[in-house]
């Protein structure tokens, strides 16, 4: 689920243009917004692929946490603990807040506990390591 959804946020950011998060990352303020911008749509996309296949988690796991982290500071945090914020309930439906780092959080606590716990039997990493081992591939 993890790598499913980094890799989702990244394509949404592709499918919108590259341009268009470079320029959201620009008006808040971050340096090098060409650089950084461009880098976070292919870490959430290439990153998120690769957990998803349980491929070099560790490694991986690194520059997503610095993503997220980063979305924390940079975006969240002002908004405080909670990713819902309902406001009102009308005859159009529920109107939401801005949301908070509630969602940051439960992936680095995911990242975490792959890196920890390890990708799982029938990951890449595994794939890799009965390999190494000789052993024969499940």
């Amino acid at each position: 689920m993890v790598g499913y959804g980094m890799a989702a946020h990244g394509y949404a950011k592709l499918a919108r243009g590259p341009a268009h998060f470079v320029e959201l990352v620009r008006a808040m303020g971050v340096p090098a917004p060409e650089l950084l911008g461009r880098a976070t749509v292919g870490v959430e996309l290439a990153g998120g692929v690769a957990i998803l296949a349980g491929a070099l988690v560790p490694w991986v796991s690194l520059p997503l946490a610095a993503v997220l982290l980063v979305a924390i500071f940079t975006v969240h945090l002002p908004y405080g603990f909670s990713a819902i914020k309902l406001q009102a309930v009308t005859a159009a439906g529920a109107t939401f807040g801005q949301p908070g780092y509630e969602v940051d959080l439960l992936y680095l606590a995911c990242l975490a506990a792959l890196v920890l716990g390890g990708a799982g039997p029938l990951s890449v990493d595994a794939w890799r390591a009965s390999r190494r081992a000789g052993e024969p591939v499940p």
